[in-house]
């Protein structure tokens, strides 16, 4: 199986198998909450666009 068609079962499926846990200061955390209430997203969403951005960019 090549990394696209892994890359395609994994949309199947919907399903995450893995968690990142980080530690950050409560205020930024808060700031971060709140902002992406706002912009009606999601603080995980917005992670996970970030890295996906990132591994594209660098990787």
């Amino acid at each position: 199986m090549t990394k696209k068609d892994d890359k395609k079962e994994k949309k199947k499926s919907g399903k995450k198998d893995s968690q990142l846990i980080l530690r950050l200061d409560k205020e930024e955390r808060d700031e971060f909450i709140k902002l992406c209430k706002e912009m009606d997203t999601s603080a995980a969403r917005e992670i996970r666009a970030f890295i996906r951005g990132f591994v594209e960019k660098n990787g």
